[in-house]
């Protein structure tokens, strides 16, 4: 008897699970009118506030050109394109811009296509792209919340494309290309990316981290490889925004277009100086033919991992030290 209440327990115990998993409202957006929404701004506001569970958004193939704002109250919500090809997000603000409606100039924080403050927002098979590829800065994705979870997408621009912005945020980029020309992966997030291609479209910074004295990870790029169009040859993995920017690549394949030296220190910059005796900067097998993946010539002030070094470097430790743990491929 023991034994066969101890079954049905484990039986609906486990059914609660999968119920739990499962979105509670699905939402289709398709520009041609055959979905509940024909943006995905009106579907992300349709959803209830604070929401009791995951909302999934549908967005059928297209280019939507919109401004999108994910607010703080908006949480638990997927977005998923019918292909990363196919479904995109397209915008071309950049600092500088007299706005339309407010009639003021955007600055770099509020040039982006599409800006994330919820929690617990997951994208999957979307291209985010910011087309200003002129002078300033032009902003693609936005992030500020936590436990963000982009797979499979493309995020494309020039300049700061990619914002990974607030102390505190945990962000995870998975099989994502990215692409850009001047520190276009920049902020205070911890963020690890893996098996993503960063694709560099002019000699300049690929990071740019702005991690916080009291935060332990900044960026970490696993099983990453580093592109660039064709003639660009002088590359930097990353200068540091902030006195404390903390950046590592680990087992990731590196391109001719790498520099020797892998880091500037960002000399001239009167408000933070001698960032390069307060920064974290480090390799750890790093791969490839040539000078970009060459640990000898690296700046004396980066570091490459031992074997011992590298092993506090796991997805579970990066993202935990919060009041939750988080774990973005459960």
């Amino acid at each position: 008897m023991i034994l066969r209440l101890f079954k049905i327990w484990i039986l609906l115990f486990a059914v609660q699970i999968a119920s739990a998993q499962e979105p509670y409202l699905k939402i289709t957006v398709a520009k041609d009118g055959t979905g509940d929404f024909e943006t995905i701004q009106e579907a992300v506001n349709s959803t209830r506030d604070l929401g009791p569970g995951e909302v999934e958004i549908f967005i059928k193939n297209g280019i939507y050109n919109e401004k999108l704002v994910i607010p703080t109250w908006k949480h638990q919500l997927s977005l998923i394109g019918e292909s990363k090809e196919g479904t995109i997000i397209k915008g071309n603000d950049y600092s500088g811009k007299i706005d339309e409606v407010t009639g003021k100039k955007l600055n770099t924080f509020t040039s982006y296509t599409v800006l994330v403050q919820g929690d617990d927002i997951h994208f999957r098979n979307l291209t985010i792209q910011n087309t200003w590829c002129e002078s300033g800065q032009a902003v693609a994705l936005h992030v500020e919340g936590d436990r963000f979870i982009a797979e499979n997408c493309n995020l494309l621009g020039c300049q700061d494309t990619l914002y990974t912005a607030t102390e505190g945020s945990r962000q995870y980029y998975k099989n994502c290309y990215i692409e850009g020309t001047t520190d276009f992966i920049f902020g205070e997030a911890t963020c690890v990316f893996e098996n993503c291609t960063i694709n560099s479209l002019a000699n300049s910074y690929v990071t740019a981290a702005a991690t916080p004295a009291n935060q332990e990870f900044g960026y970490v790029f696993f099983d990453c490889e580093l592109i660039a169009k064709d003639g660009i040859d002088q590359v930097y993995l990353g200068r540091p925004w902030r006195s404390y920017a903390k950046t590592v690549f680990i087992n990731s394949t590196l391109g001719e277009h790498i520099v020797e030296k892998a880091w500037d220190p960002w000399t001239g910059d009167k408000m933070f100086p001698q960032k390069e005796k307060t920064t974290y900067y480090a390799e750890y097998q790093s791969k490839g033919k040539g000078k970009g993946s060459s640990p000898k010539t690296r700046v004396d002030w980066s570091h490459q991992l031992t074997e011992a070094e590298v092993k506090k470097y796991t997805i579970k430790n990066i993202f935990s030290g919060h009041q939750n743990d988080w774990n973005p491929n459960k």
